[in-house]
């Protein structure tokens, strides 16, 4: 029997990369997951990669790989890897904001394709979604588009290795109903830009994640109430 070609995930732990993870299971549940995690000195690089365990714990994922990015930290530029910059309570408006990591998905995907060709995987799946992100150069469908050439021209000439973005076109609400279609593990996964015990619920993507779960309908594991709303927390409360 042919040996089915494995599907990688770069999987950071949070929510977006584990709804991919699902879609990658749903698409192909007889092809083995391969998840992909990269630590680049981000602050909350300890609780991502402990939520990464955990998901790929979750999804018995015989393939897993965390590799060392920090030379992303060393290069700077951005809040979520500098120290001394503040991160934000909410997105700049039209500006690309001081979390987006200088080429960072370049970065990760030419790890991911790197070791798709030494495993035999055929698919790279990332959890980029463009109406959350639309301000990151590197969420865009145009560059994924670019990438795809990049792989193809770059890698050996029997190798066919194509990128996934599954979650592309989807708002952030659509992505938990998907999520929660799919039987995501939410309560496992890691959001906030800072590392704790519990989210800090200020960070821009905690209040992105707080705004999706509340227009899905569903609440969110760490903020059930916040997430429902009034009306509908207190009847989860007489449940």
């Amino acid at each position: 029997m042919k040996k089915r070609a494995p599907s990688i995930v770069l999987l950071s732990g949070g929510l977006d990369s584990t709804v991919t993870a699902a879609v990658a299971r749903r698409d192909r549940p007889r092809n083995p997951l391969a998840l992909l995690h990269i630590n680049y000195g981000q602050k909350s690089e300890a609780r991502e990669l402990k939520s990464f365990r955990r998901i790929a714990d979750f999804f018995a994922a015989p393939c897993r790989l965390t590799l060392d990015f920090s030379h992303l930290r060393k290069i700077g530029g951005s809040s979520l890897t500098d120290p001394k910059m503040k991160i934000p309570g909410k997105h700049p408006g039209s500006r690309i904001p001081t979390t987006y990591v200088p080429f960072r998905n370049a970065n990760l995907l030419a790890a991911a394709v790197a070791w798709a060709e030494v495993i035999g995987a055929d698919r790279v799946y990332l959890g980029v979604n463009e109406p959350d992100s639309r301000h990151y150069p590197d969420t865009r469908l145009e560059f994924i588009r670019a990438f795809g050439r990049a792989v193809r021209l770059g890698t050996k000439p029997n190798t066919r290795i194509t990128l996934h973005a599954p979650l592309l076109r989807l708002r952030k609400s659509g992505i938990v109903r998907l999520g929660y279609k799919l039987g995501a593990p939410f309560h496992l996964t890691w959001s906030c830009y800072q590392s704790g015990s519990r989210p800090c619920g200020r960070c821009s993507s905690c209040l992105i994640r707080g705004e999706g779960f509340q227009k899905a309908g569903f609440p969110d594991p760490f903020f059930p109430e916040k997430s429902l709303g009034r009306k509908n927390s207190r009847a989860l409360n007489r449940k």
